[in-house]
């Protein structure tokens, strides 16, 4: 917290004063500035030698000093930077995960990441359904990009996302050597690169989806339709088109169609009788082959083929109002090393708090339920039997089948006299006997009623 003091109570004696408002009237219509105050006394120990207004000058006496809070007024600072431009490919790659969108698109996905060539601005977009699959589709653009060209990347851009801080993440730009280059916590110019990519990208999946009758559903394709028109037109960054730069082709722009546009796509296999061909709308291009994506809305599926014939004239001359697309990113609190220290601080503050706490206690009265009224003993506890088969001699007595077990003890007691299991005998004098424990189970009815047939 900076502070300021400043010297704000002035002790001016009173003819100095008068003396002072004179003069400064005089000069006011003197045509000569020149003509102004020409006292002045010598300082002593304590005064301030100070200029007012007129230029002349006084002395004064200070006697109070007042501290002023910057905090309170301080203004966020003015971003002027510009960063250098990398001079190869693959030279620094701007990279920025954009979602959950509100609407989620064919195939369960919420996000996309994007990754930018900072040397031809060409883009590489993919489609995710959680955002920790960033680390899965880095590892495939590196793969395709450094196959591609023979050259490895230098240095990724991004915020401070909790998807690139992840320890994973990290080891891998480690293992590979690419320099890590953060932005600073809440300044996304640093990463404007990728920032006004995803917002064009953005701007241009609405307008497309307004223009055409596809659900909103097809976000997707929509945006990786706009990812490659951008990168095979003209930037004011460029020079040429991010595809000529990237793959050193000229790019064939007739193959570009107009998104959302129906068009009339041969059959594969038909028969005689059957139409050759079947209307669809035309939602992509294929990364894999060259071609067109098209989707048929009877079966309800999006398949590629080679060529079809598109019905652009059509779809342009259509006077149908535009659709409005709500389409935008979930605002969500970002993940950043401040914050993460923040509510983990947080957190042990609450645990504290918990700790020193005493227990709230409750003031109600406690009643044993009536179904376990017949196991409350004489001394008001409450015996749990499990599967109504009791443990303990007091369990037996005091269950509701109590005559039955007694009945029992009884038989089993008499069946050891008669075999002469033991014979009872008073205890040696200075000895413990030790305690014998039994245990008792019910039988199955089937064999109760078995053994009632063989007694008969």
């Amino acid at each position: 917290m900076e502070n300021v003091s400043i010297a704000t109570s002035l002790v001016i004696g009173r003819e100095t004063a008068l003396s002072i408002l004179k003069k400064s009237r005089k000069l006011k219509q003197s045509e000569h500035p020149s003509q102004g105050l020409h006292m002045r006394r010598n300082l002593a120990k304590g005064d301030v030698d100070l200029r007012v207004g007129n230029g002349a000058r006084v002395a004064a006496l200070a006697v109070g000093t007042y501290v002023l809070s910057l905090p309170r007024k301080m203004t966020k600072a003015p971003f002027n930077g510009k960063g250098e431009r990398a001079s190869d490919l693959l030279g620094l790659i701007h990279s920025d995960v954009c979602g959950p969108m509100n609407t989620q698109a064919r195939g369960g996905f919420y996000y996309f990441i994007t990754f930018t060539d900072d040397f031809n601005k060409y883009g590489h977009i993919y489609l995710m359904r959680h955002k920790s699959e960033a680390l899965e589709k880095f590892k495939e653009f590196r793969n395709e990009a450094q196959n591609q060209h023979g050259k490895s990347i230098k240095a990724l851009r991004s915020n401070r996302g909790g998807e690139y801080l992840s320890h994973e993440f990290n080891e891998l730009l480690k293992e590979c050597g690419i320099v890590s280059q953060l932005t600073p916590p809440g300044t996304p110019q640093w990463n404007g690169v990728s920032e006004r990519r995803n917002r064009t990208l953005l701007d241009m999946v609405r307008s497309m989806m307004s223009h055409s009758d596809l659900p909103i559903s097809f976000w997707g394709h929509a945006l990786e339709t706009a990812a490659f028109t951008l990168n095979h037109v003209l930037s004011k960054s460029v020079q040429k088109t991010p595809h000529e730069m990237w793959t050193g082709k000229h790019p064939i722009m007739s193959f570009i169609k107009i998104w959302g546009c129906k068009a009339y796509v041969k059959h594969q296999m038909s028969t005689k009788l059957e139409p050759k061909s079947h209307k669809c709308m035309f939602v992509g291009y294929p990364k894999e082959t060259k071609g067109y994506y098209f989707y048929n809305h009877k079966e309800n599926k999006v398949f590629g083929t080679r060529t079809g014939v598109f019905l652009e004239k059509d779809f342009l001359s259509s006077k149908e109002d535009r659709r409005n697309i709500e389409l935008e990113e979930v605002q969500q609190q970002q993940d950043t090393e401040p914050e993460v220290e923040r509510f983990s601080q947080t957190v042990e503050e609450n645990s504290t708090d918990l700790e020193t706490r005493p227990l709230r206690r409750s003031t109600r009265e406690h009643h044993e339920p009536e179904r376990y009224g017949f196991l409350v003993t004489t001394h008001g506890d409450v015996i749990l039997v499990d599967h109504d088969e009791p443990k303990t001699y007091q369990e037996a007595v005091s269950s509701p089948d109590s005559e039955k077990w007694l009945e029992a003890m009884r038989s089993e007691m008499d069946s050891m006299s008669d075999n002469q299991v033991w014979t009872l005998v008073e205890p040696p004098e200075g000895l413990n006997p030790l305690c014998a424990s039994g245990f008792s189970r019910r039988k199955p009815t089937w064999m109760a009623m078995y053994r009632h047939t063989r007694d008969d």
